[in-house]
């Protein structure tokens, strides 16, 4: 699993034309899940996102938490974080997980992440998405579960 996290101080996502999530000062997730992800990549990044410092504290250094800003988060299912886009012009997604799969440990990665960060709101998997943000900073982050885990594929 992957994620990229981008430290957001507005956001929005449609989904299929229809608003389902903005949120202030927090982050946008998007979630990529490889083929052969299981659980405990989920579990070993939620802890991660949650627990992420990458809020600014009263010296301006990066020392806060999510949670000790009371900020919200987005999550967004997205299958092209594992594009390769190695031989030619046109990137394969051969490294994704299959849809039913993928969507099922998308929708356990928020219940998880819910449990830990009280306003979480999402896209609507599969769905073509619009997200609207002010990256704060920039600041973007991207985390591979197998670098938590060891869990090489």
């Amino acid at each position: 699993m992957r994620v990229v996290i981008q430290r957001v101080s507005h956001a929005t996502i449609i989904s299929n034309g229809k608003l389902t999530g903005e949120i202030d000062n927090g982050y946008v997730v998007l979630l990529g899940i490889r083929r052969g992800d299981e659980k405990i990549e989920a579990d070993k990044l939620v802890s991660k996102v949650a627990k992420l410092r990458i809020f600014s504290d009263e010296n301006g250094k990066m020392n806060k938490s999510i949670n000790d800003i009371g900020g919200s988060a987005i999550v967004a299912s997205n299958f092209t974080l594992y594009a390769n886009c190695v031989h030619g012009a046109r990137p394969d997604f051969m490294e994704s997980e299959a849809p039913d799969r993928a969507n099922e440990l998308y929708e356990y990665f928020v219940s998880e992440l819910r449990k830990l960060i009280p306003n979480v709101s999402t896209g609507i998997f599969g769905a073509d998405m619009k997200i609207n943000m002010v990256n704060d900073g920039p600041i973007t982050i991207v985390i591979d579960s197998e670098k938590l885990s060891g869990k090489g594929h």
